[in-house]
């Protein structure tokens, strides 16, 4: 029996800097430097892509916990991205 997919606190750490990324990208969150809402949908479209390829390649080496934190994450991003892009 194959052992169980150890955490990582780095992971979660590294999601939510990525989503936080993300959701500057999109425009929900005040660039930090400016104090204004942007959107750059490359820097998004990216982050986004980086997040499904990670998503494909941890597949079955992630607890349980980490893997639906970073479903949630592309399940709260690809319709924002969507959104802000037809806009």
């Amino acid at each position: 029996m194959p052992d169980e997919p150890q955490a990582d606190p780095r992971f979660s750490e590294f999601l939510f800097l990525q989503a936080q990324n993300a959701g500057m990208f999109l425009g929900q969150i005040p660039n930090p430097v400016t104090g204004r809402n942007e959107v750059n949908l490359r820097a998004a479209k990216s982050v986004l892509d980086s997040l499904e390829m990670l998503e494909n390649k941890t597949r079955g080496n992630l607890t349980e916990k980490e893997e639906k934190l970073l479903s949630v994450a592309l399940n709260n991003l690809r319709p924002l991205y969507m959104q802000v892009s037809e806009e």
